[in-house]
């Protein structure tokens, strides 16, 4: 069995979490496949956002938009000898509580069943995975309900990949802060 080689890099908003995770892939000098998870839409600024992260990214790489199949992707594409950027857990938990008015609304907790099958899918890969993720809970408490629920879910989910994880870096205005080192033995 190989040991897993799971990064997660988490920060606050243009803390310079998806910068640095891409760096990190490009230093393993290993085939990357970019799985994202943002949802086009209509919105210029979120598009020009996507276009900013696409344009950065090395020609050479892969890339997968994933939706809420993320475990399934992680699956698929995982591999010996190749890294797998996920960008963004935060983004994901979007498009899972809030998907679009064209789908059919899940059923209540039904995230849960995409967390657990997530947490699988990394315990078991045998590439290189980095995660991105916002950290969020760092401010006010939120007045709505439906706004609580997301914070608190993805405060849950981004435990949950760290505990996995064989690093944890938070990133605070573009500096890397170590929460959890690789094990060097």
């Amino acid at each position: 069995m190989t040991s897993r080689d799971l990064t997660f890099v988490l920060g606050g908003a243009r803390s310079g979490k998806s910068l640095h995770a891409e760096q990190l892939a490009t230093d393993s000098a290993l085939p990357v496949t970019y799985i994202a998870t943002a949802r086009a839409s209509d919105d210029a600024e979120f598009s020009a956002r996507i276009a900013h992260h696409r344009e950065r990214r090395p020609a050479q790489w892969g890339l997968h938009e994933a939706g809420v199949n993320l475990a399934e992707a992680v699956a698929r594409l995982d591999k010996p000898g190749h890294c797998l950027l996920i960008d963004c857990l935060t983004l994901w938990l979007a498009n899972l509580l809030c998907p679009p008015d064209t789908v059919e609304a899940p059923q209540a907790g039904h995230h849960h069943a995409q967390f657990a099958a997530l947490e699988t899918a990394l315990t078991h890969a045998q590439g290189k995975i980095i995660v991105v993720s916002n950290e969020i809970g760092l401010g006010v408490v939120p007045l709505g309900a439906a706004t609580r629920l997301y914070v608190d879910e993805l405060g849950r989910l981004n435990q949950r990949v760290a505990a996995l994880s064989t690093q944890v870096t938070m990133m605070v205005a573009g500096l890397p802060l170590a929460l959890k080192a690789a094990d060097r033995a």
